[in-house]
């Protein structure tokens, strides 16, 4: 059998001249139509908006919330066979002897940064906390809600949401594209995922239509994690004294961010945001990531030492333990609504968060991908998946435990009456640093929390508006196009404005989960295709067949 030399050409259609020069006009105008038909229906019919996002999530999630949670499973499974397999493992993302560009720490940093900081500082307090009181053990009537007896179970659901499946979804994404942009000298976008099963064929409309999805998928997935991010930073301006016009009384009498509170914040951080963005990866945000790394460390410091540094330790070596345990069984289960109370609520349970959430980090996987593809050029398959699945999960198992358990032992033990449970989620770790310190000390901490959220939202929100202009410039990684990187930055803010203004953070989630669905799709085909590239990498190198692109000639 005659062995062919793999795809090295994919080419994609793009401008020469014009307001599109350098992009692929079928990629950027539908991306652009269909974000600004949300915009300006949500801001036009509000109300039926909110009602239509929430008919189409509701038939998502009861016909397709099993797809989410074992198709997070296959892209784990998928990733983890890859790094161990010793001939797949040791491949390097590039040409042979080619080095990373970055430093460990500047890698790590801006690869943290962009995929799960913003939503860290909100849930690192709040979830735990929640599951404290309220999980499916709990609803079932096994253990009892806000007791000791439930700090396990409160530490192995939130370990499932922010560990490998989330980090699975980024790796498998960023590894594709690694693979095929720098052995294959492909695109920088989607579709060169996907060459080894469609071949040629993706040049054309089949691959816009890839591409499309990626880019919808990504304005959705990152306004998700601005709208919590807008909301933690309202409220902290707020705590250290900004004004009273930053909240209003929701219908429930809970004060709220108020419209101009959302648009003050999204004017802030959007507009940092471009302007990181049209300096390129390599200075704004790496060095946003950089600083924000740096405080993240310090900040952790301060609850380690600070905190309840015995009841972190133990709700991590337990919450591992615990995790790694049930995660064969969770990984695969599906509560489904049975017609009574218990099973009904179980299910509701399910994908109010798990469902969610892998909805939610699928959503962002176009982007932290195509981002850690970007910055992991001369790595290994092997190096790439400890560092962007295996180690983000562990910091993040160790920030629940820390935050998380700082904020449950004030509770349990009374000090804090009750504050920080009925907190907002955005609230949670101001109202953790509010007891455990004075009102100066709180004061400036709350200061320093709001720095590091506000470069965390920059950083998530420029490299998405940057990795958007890549794709739509045909995987062109260079900063072009001002205008274009203006107008999505603009687009984000607007997004989150409109679906806030429109229906809360619930037509937020609403919208992305139902714009995760295809894209879900997507990396499905691309763990296919992965396999099969390394495969048949293998059979050419038994033929002498070169696995990569020659190289370009200076």
């Amino acid at each position: 059998m005659t062995i062919k030399e793999a795809l090295t050409d994919l080419p994609i259609e793009t401008s020469d001249t014009g307001f599109y020069t350098g992009f692929s006009k079928f990629i950027a105008l539908p991306s652009k139509i269909i974000i600004s038909t949300l915009i300006i229906w949500a801001c036009a019919f509000p109300k039926q908006a909110g009602e239509i996002l929430s008919a189409v999530q509701a038939f998502t999630l009861e016909n397709f919330g099993a797809w989410y949670i074992w198709v997070v499973t296959f892209y784990v499974i998928v990733c983890l066979a890859l790094a161990l397999w010793p001939s797949s493992g040791r491949m390097n993302l590039g040409k042979p002897g080619e080095k990373p560009e970055f430093s460990n720490f500047s890698w790590f940093s801006m690869m943290f940064g962009a995929g799960i900081g913003v939503g860290m500082l909100t849930w690192a307090v709040a979830e735990p906390m929640i599951h404290f009181y309220n999980n499916p053990e709990v609803i079932r009537g096994l253990v009892e809600g806000g007791t000791a007896e439930n700090v396990r179970n409160a530490y192995k659901w939130s370990f499932l949401h922010w560990g490998l499946g989330a980090w699975a979804c980024y790796a498998l994404v960023g590894l594709s594209l690694a693979f095929f942009a720098y052995r294959r000298d492909l695109p920088l976008t989607m579709r060169s995922g996907l060459t080894p099963l469609f071949g040629k064929s993706l040049s054309g409309g089949l691959g816009n239509v890839v591409d499309v999805v990626a880019v919808v998928a990504t304005i959705l997935g990152v306004a998700q994690a601005l709208g919590f991010g807008v909301e933690q930073f309202t409220l902290g301006l707020h705590r250290i004294g900004v004004g009273d016009w930053l909240l209003t009384a929701n219908a429930d009498g809970k004060e709220v961010p108020s419209t101009a509170a959302i648009i003050f914040a999204l004017v802030i951080i959007m507009g940092a945001s471009t302007l990181s963005a049209l300096s390129g990866v390599g200075r704004g945000i790496k060095w946003l990531s950089n600083i924000n790394m740096i405080l993240s460390i310090a900040l952790l410091s301060f609850l380690l030492i600070f905190g309840a540094t015995w009841f972190g330790l133990t709700a991590l070596f337990n919450g591992l333990i615990d995790y790694v345990i049930a995660l064969p069984y969770l990984s695969f289960a599906v509560f489904s609504a049975d017609g009574t109370e218990v099973g009904d609520k179980v299910a509701g349970w399910q994908g109010g968060w798990s469902v969610f959430y892998w909805a939610w980090w699928i959503a962002f996987a176009p982007f932290v991908g195509l981002f850690l593809a970007r910055i992991s050029r001369g790595r290994s398959i092997r190096e790439f998946v400890l560092g962007a699945m295996i180690l983000p999960s562990i910091v993040c198992f160790i920030w629940f435990s820390f935050a998380g358990g700082t904020a449950i032992s004030l509770e349990l033990t009374g000090e804090a009456g009750g504050a920080i449970k009925d907190a907002l989620n955005g609230d949670k770790l101001y109202a953790v640093m509010g007891v455990l310190l004075n009102e100066t000390a709180a004061w400036i901490a709350t200061a320093l929390i709001l720095i590091l959220l506000l470069t965390y939202l920059v950083t998530s929100a420029d490299s998405a508006v940057l990795i958007v202009n890549t794709i739509n410039a045909a995987g062109d990684e260079s900063p072009k196009g001002r205008a274009h990187i203006i107008f999505w930055g603009v687009s984000l803010g607007l997004v989150v404005g409109s679906l806030l203004i429109a229906g809360g953070y619930k037509a937020i989630v609403t919208a992305m989960v139902i714009g995760a669905f295809p894209f879900s799709v997507v990396m499905a085909l691309m763990c296919l295709s992965l396999i099969k590239a390394i495969y048949r990498d293998g059979l050419r190198e038994k033929a002498g067949v070169p696995t990569t692109a020659a190289p370009s000639e200076a």
